[in-house]
């Protein structure tokens, strides 16, 4: 089974994805950390990650084993990440890393749950099931100064708005794979929804696509 969840920043598609693995017993994988990861290798250098060549370089390089470093939730990487991600050779070379997750997931699992920005329009467009999770770029925006303040981190409600902005129009107009919802996807607008009824949704959607299927 593969399951292809996507959405812009801060909809919630992250904590969905994971709890529906768990509860479905299938693998996860955040594909926005390998984008991140690429992202967070060009800041530590002080390299610019809009530089296409140093760029598919760092992705050509990227070690999964690094996968799990705190650095890569802050805001700077994500939108280096979002920079990165705007450059063919970047997803090109990151693309075959996905697919082969999906193809073959680790051992014990009969399946997998990716969630990102083009996993069920290129990634894995043949998903059992695809699922487009969004919200309000408002809501979006307070979702992740919750975030950040909880973390410690100093941020202001306006440039978090802005930031945000200027994410989903890197994400939505760029040339390849381009942010929006596959044909067939359930989209999932989480803006007056809790954690729990987004989840109750998505169960109910994946079960219909799964028996159908």
């Amino acid at each position: 089974m593969i399951i292809a969840i996507d959405g812009p920043a801060a909809a919630g598609k992250g904590t969905l994805a994971r709890r529906v693995a768990e509860h479905l017993g299938l693998a996860y994988l955040d594909t926005g950390l390998l984008y991140r990861a690429v992202g967070y290798q060009l800041l530590e250098k002080g390299d610019d990650p809009e530089n296409p060549e140093l760029a598919e370089a760092a992705a050509q390089a990227l070690d999964p084993a690094h996968f799990d470093n705190p650095a890569l939730r802050t805001d700077d990487v994500a939108n280096a990440a979002s920079k990165v991600s705007a450059i063919p050779a970047v997803r090109a070379a990151l693309l075959a890393f996905q697919r082969s997750f999906a193809a073959n997931p680790p051992t014990g699992k009969n399946g997998v749950v990716l969630d990102g920005r083009d996993i069920g329009t290129v990634v894995c467009p043949e998903a059992d099931a695809k699922l487009f999770v969004t919200a309000s770029v408002e809501v979006r925006a307070e979702r992740r100064l919750k975030e950040l303040q909880e973390r410690g981190e100093e941020a202001i409600h306006a440039r978090v708005l802005q930031d945000m902005k200027e994410r989903d129009a890197r994400d939505s107009g760029r040339d390849v794979s381009p942010l929006f919802p596959a044909d067939d996807a359930f989209v999932l607008d989480t803006s007056d929804l809790d954690a729990d009824a987004v989840f109750a949704a998505a169960l109910d959607y994946i079960q219909q696509q799964t028996r159908s299927g």
